[in-house]
């Protein structure tokens, strides 16, 4: 769909909540802020963030132009790592919502 408010390449993503075990909060830390030279090498993936929301929890959101993209990323080097890792690191399974962009301001 298009829409006038949001640039064709960034009108799908993902909205993930991730939940660190508290003696491993540094750790997944580290994997999301080391999984940004991942994101990096997605040509389909152009609008990437880690985020902290609060002592335990974490998120990322990313945005894409195409489902194809957005399956693409899914199914990368990104949530492998993270999947890898899930057992030791998280508290529970991460909360991985598709979403759509309604508005954007990007430079």
């Amino acid at each position: 769909m298009t829409n006038a408010l949001v640039p064709g390449t960034t009108r799908i993503g993902l909205l993930a909540r991730i939940e660190a075990k508290p003696d491993h909060v540094r750790d997944v830390e580290e994997l999301l802020t080391g999984a940004l030279v991942l994101a990096r090498e997605e040509a389909g993936t152009t609008l990437w963030f880690a985020l902290r929301l609060g002592p335990t929890t974490f998120g990322i959101f990313d945005a894409f132009g195409t489902e194809e993209d957005r399956t693409a990323h899914l199914q990368g080097r990104i949530a492998s790592a993270l999947m890898e890792h899930a057992p030791k690191l998280l508290a529970e399974a991460p909360e991985i919502l598709p979403v759509e962009v309604l508005a954007a301001k990007l430079p």
